[in-house]
């Protein structure tokens, strides 16, 4: 989807921030027309405190508070992308260009199609800066397959892929024994198979399965020989995936051939080689589309889309809800260091110090700030748990996240009320005597 205004969001945005302005603005203007005056013009200007105070700062707390609830999920959404980036995968996608044909739907023959994948490859690992070049079933994190499994010992399901020539060694998926596909292994019997750790650990209890036999149960139904054991790697459509046993095996026209996703390992940017793999499959089938052509780190970013969407939105929200609460902070105690200039002038004047009248503004800061906190961190833990399920790595009531949290709100109001309790306490006594 292209992304656009839309325009009934727009105007309900509109609607709603014009009727919050009129409702905000009109209750002072309310509160003031059904006063009594004469009590007013009695009441002594010093020391004299408007009757909304208390509600301004209700307010402010509650701002806070809010501020402090989307800080806590900040946190936690990038704790969750930054561990989640820091998953091994088990392969190096940097530097790899992938996209999928389906030569099937081009009019192929069934029998012809292993046959032209195969020397479609072989082309590609000829352009120039192309360092390796394979396929596979399914790009790595672009899917799962599974089937069952039988060796002379144990039947399980594993998930299976069916790749090309040098796939692991084009992927920089290390070879802990034996050795890999290779194009002898593309025709023939006896059919080659890596396996991974995880395969080795739970089918031969961490024995050597090299030279083992091991059987399929898909549409192939075929018997393979453990030729090579690979590290594990991540398949699947998700980095959140359990690693587990995984087998991999050459394709030979057995069983259903549709889409294959092609790897290749390139020097430098993989994008600057697309147009030359455009004109290599033109040339090879020129009724041959090309699908899905990005590299492979853009398409393990893209599992991650969803926890960096919502990091980056909290973060701009907490960003956003913090700078508006501190912004009415300064307003509000700027307004109440106005009102209460001639208190602070007859307070300097009978000997108050200047530190002790700055004191004095800060504890409404704080106390306005703390209040927040107090309805904040309840909030804000009974928040977190409703969106446990989105998060990696990091317990939803984490208490380092919270603390972090509840000290920049701190700071932050902080360096809010400095700049009004500062500007009192340079007050020059005269004049706030000879003012109002």
């Amino acid at each position: 989807l292209t992304p656009a205004v839309n325009g009934r969001v727009l105007a309900v945005t509109a609607g709603l921030s014009w009727l919050t302005g009129i409702l905000f603005g009109l209750a002072p203007a309310l509160h003031a027309t059904r006063g009594n005056l004469v009590p007013g013009l009695k009441e002594p200007r010093i020391g004299r405190t408007s009757r909304s105070a208390g509600v301004s700062r209700a307010l402010m707390a509650g701002q806070f508070a809010l501020g402090l609830i989307i800080l806590v999920a900040a946190g936690l959404f990038l704790q969750t992308l930054a561990r989640l980036e820091s998953i091994p995968l088990g392969f190096n996608p940097e530097n790899v260009l992938t996209f999928r044909l389906d030569a099937s739907q081009a009019g192929h023959p069934a029998p012809d199609v292993a046959g032209f994948y195969n020397r479609l490859r072989a082309g590609l690992s000829g352009i120039p800066g192309v360092r390796g070049a394979s396929l596979s079933e399914l790009a790595p994190l672009g899917g799962r397959m599974a089937t069952g499994v039988r060796t002379a010992t144990k039947s399980q399901a594993s998930l299976i892929l069916r790749v090309g020539a040098n796939f692991h060694s084009t992927m920089g998926v290390p070879i802990l024994s034996g050795r890999e596909i290779g194009d002898r292994d593309m025709t023939g019997a006896p059919r080659a198979a890596v396996v991974n750790q995880a395969f080795v650990q739970t089918f031969f209890n961490g024995g050597n399965p090299l030279g083992q036999q091991v059987t399929l149960k898909n549409d192939c139904g075929c018997t393979l020989e453990i030729v090579g054991v690979s590290a594990d790697m991540l398949m699947g459509n998700n980095v959140r995936t359990r690693r587990g046993p995984e087998l991999f095996y050459p394709f030979q026209g057995a069983g259903t051939i549709e889409g294959m996703s092609f790897e290749l390992r390139t020097d430098g940017d993989p994008l600057a080689y697309a147009s030359a793999v455009r004109e290599l499959v033109r040339e090879a089938d020129p009724h041959l589309p090309i699908s899905e052509l990005r590299t492979e780190r853009a398409l393990v970013d893209g599992t991650l889309n969803r926890e960096m969407v919502f990091a980056r939105l909290c973060t701009a929200f907490a960003v956003l809800a913090l700078l508006i609460a501190c912004v009415g902070l300064y307003g509000t105690m700027s307004y109440h260091v106005a009102r209460r200039t001639s208190e602070i002038g007859v307070r300097m004047t009978l000997g108050a110090p200047r530190r002790a009248v700055l004191w004095m503004v800060l504890r409404q800061v704080i106390a306005i700030a703390a209040g927040g906190l107090l309805i904040g961190i309840p909030a804000a833990l009974l928040s977190s748990t409703l969106i446990a399920s989105f998060l990696y790595g990091v317990e939803p009531r984490d208490p380092a996240t919270l603390w972090l949290a509840a000290m920049s709100l701190l700071t932050a109001a902080a360096l809010a009320g400095f700049l009004p309790a500062r500007q009192a306490s340079r007050i020059d006594p005269v004049i706030a005597l000879r003012h109002e």
